[in-house]
């Protein structure tokens, strides 16, 4: 009897607990659990140990081979490698062996992957109807210089972080003493106290690169080359234009040549996709959470018969379609801080192909170009790539981003593979009661710094840690301005899910490349604040006039389109415009055998 008691007892507590974790689950969708795990932790890179790995999910493959990330719990700006997820069904001692004719590697092993991506927002309604009024005022650029002097609590403290390093190797140095969130103990993004590059500056070095920058001459001319040369002509040589149907001529740096690239781009431009490189890493497309965008690009093109042709010759560009987040998930090995595993397996596809075709060593791959999201893309092509043009949601112009020939890559989050505009657009600006929203984990040296000066400071500021998934929409959607503060790295799903709620964005982020900077003019619909000025963050948005803020956020609402995923493209989209951005550079750069 005393036996039976015991075993019931053991259910009912088994019970309890895994209700109490099925609550947590949907209360708190960053995977930061205050009741279960200790704050004074350290996150690590295993599962096991990691407040990220509490809520484990895997992924599934659709028909196509795009992998679908059916986790929808944990943080969505997490960079931590998982091992939860077994694509292939197997264990970490089970070894593709791939044909030496076909191959990346002879050798590549698969450990227990997971996907962790996941929402701080999530798209869930139909697209409204953008204001489509005109103002032909342009509004006058907001952005706000660092003072000559700063608090001395303002001040950033050094860390030092290798690039080469796993994401659990360095420590944060900064703290939030009195509040309830603890400092981030993962990995950590660059110095803090770099010397800023201001959006003035980077304006400056788009000017210059459009003159200065050229890509490596070709060893041989092609037709393509011609085309291009000619192309560029008609471009500078576009007539002066105004508003067109469905654009606003203030949101672009220069209209009239978007106008005329984008359309030439349309009559002219053919790309080749290489079929070399074996599944997950290559052609596998991941079409949810925070690194969604180099998937819907990869599919989307793969299925485009406009722009994509079988005649190499023909080509303009070269697309090599690798996933950086299959390449983290397949080859990292948790806790190893080595990188190198994933570097070879690029070294390797990239012998193959210039082993196997001719367009490479043309061009010294300068005609070729990669879409990836991932924060450890930059260093893992940074020289195996490096001529390449690189489309990176990672922009940092002080890691290597080079103005006209990278391009910065929205991170787009997608909660919803099947409807990706799932509950777009905010309330009106009647109802927009707060002043300033942010809410995330403390990840990185700036958040814990933000909070500190911010949380529970100000009714009309809105700073939190993690909150509820229902609870974030609904402040995107009911705040004025939303404070897009970088994490590890200098980019942030936020920036894209403001304009998503049709919220102003407001990035703190030290050197970061907007996206699409090469063609809208930012500085008219967000605001950029310097990292050290968070401590005047109500005073410098509180200056802004009201009759700015609502052209700005009108703005925000006629910019939209160009940051919006479709299942079947549409003209100005996300798509359109990733692409357009790689044509630009490689118009603009191109250099001929004359």
């Amino acid at each position: 009897m005393g036996l039976l008691e015991s075993r019931k007892l053991i259910w009912i507590s088994s019970l309890v607990f895994c209700m109490v974790i099925m609550v947590q689950l949907f209360i708190h969708p960053y995977g930061y659990f205050p009741s279960l795990f200790s704050p004074t932790k350290g996150q690590s890179l295993s599962s096991s140990s990691s407040s990220h790995g509490s809520f484990q999910a895997g992924n599934s493959t659709g028909k196509d081979g795009d992998v679908k990330d059916s986790s929808d719990g944990v943080d969505p700006e997490s960079e931590l490698p998982s091992k939860d997820f077994d694509l292939l069904s197997t264990n970490s001692s089970t070894v593709m062996n791939l044909e030496t004719n076909d191959t990346v590697g002879s050798d590549m092993r698969y450990g227990n992957i997971s996907s962790k991506d996941s929402d701080s927002g999530g798209y869930n309604g139909p697209w409204m109807e953008r204001n489509g009024t005109k103002d032909t005022t342009p509004a006058t650029p907001y952005v706000v210089s660092p003072p000559s002097d700063v608090h001395e609590n303002t001040s950033l403290s050094t860390v030092k972080n290798n690039e080469n390093q796993g994401p659990s190797e360095s420590r944060t140095t900064s703290t939030v003493n009195h509040s309830p969130i603890p400092a981030a103990k993962g990995r950590i993004g660059k110095k803090e106290n770099r010397a800023a590059v201001s959006i003035a500056e980077m304006n400056t070095m788009l000017q210059k690169s459009l003159t200065s920058f050229h890509s490596a001459k070709p060893r041989w001319s092609s037709r393509a080359d011609q085309d291009l040369v000619r192309v560029k002509a008609l471009i500078e040589d576009a007539p002066v234009v105004g508003d067109a149907p469905g654009l606003y001529a203030p949101l672009y740096r220069n209209f009239s040549l978007f106008k005329r690239s984008y359309e030439l781009m349309e009559q002219t431009l053919k790309v080749y996709i290489y079929s070399e490189g074996k599944r997950p890493i290559f052609h596998t497309p991941i079409l949810k959470g925070i690194y969604a965008s180099e998937g819907w690009f990869m599919k989307l093109l793969k299925s485009n018969r406009q722009f994509v042709t079988k005649n190499a010759k023909r080509a303009h560009l070269f697309y090599l379609p690798f996933s950086s987040r299959m390449l983290e998930e397949t080859l990292y090995v948790p806790d190893s801080h080595d990188r190198k595993p994933l570097v070879n397996c690029l070294t390797d596809y990239l012998s193959m192909i210039i082993q196997r075709h001719r367009f490479w060593n043309r061009t010294a791959g300068a005609d070729h170009f990669l879409v990836a999201c991932h924060d450890w893309a930059p260093s893992e092509t940074k020289q195996l790539m490096g001529n390449c043009i690189r489309a990176l949601c990672n922009a940092d112009v002080k890691e290597g981003f080079q103005f006209g020939k990278d391009a910065s890559l929205p991170e787009t989050y997608v909660k919803s593979p099947k409807n990706p505009l799932r509950e777009i657009g905010g309330k009106s600006l009647s109802r927009r009661q707060n002043l300033a929203f942010f809410a995330g984990n403390m990840h990185g040296y700036l958040r814990p710094i933000l909070l500190r000066h911010w949380e529970n400071k100000d009714p009309a500021i809105k700073i939190f840690g993690p909150i509820a998934k229902a609870a974030y929409v609904n402040y995107m959607k009911s705040s004025k301005f939303c404070i897009c503060a970088k994490g590890y790295e200098v980019n942030s799903p936020r920036v894209v899910e403001a304009i998503f709620y049709e919220c102003v964005p407001v990035i703190i982020s030290d050197n970061f490349v907007p996206p699409f900077f090469e063609t809208l003019d930012w500085e008219s619909f967000s605001v950029f604040i310097p990292e050290k000025n968070i401590p005047e963050l109500k005073s410098i948005l509180t200056s802004i006039p009201d009759k700015r803020y609502r052209e700005m956020q009108r703005r925000v609402k006629l910019v939209q389109q160009h940051f919006l995923w479709h299942p079947k493209p549409v003209r100005f989209d996300v798509f359109h415009m990733i692409l357009h951005s790689v044509w630009h550079n490689r118009v603009f750069g191109i250099a001929t055998t004359r």
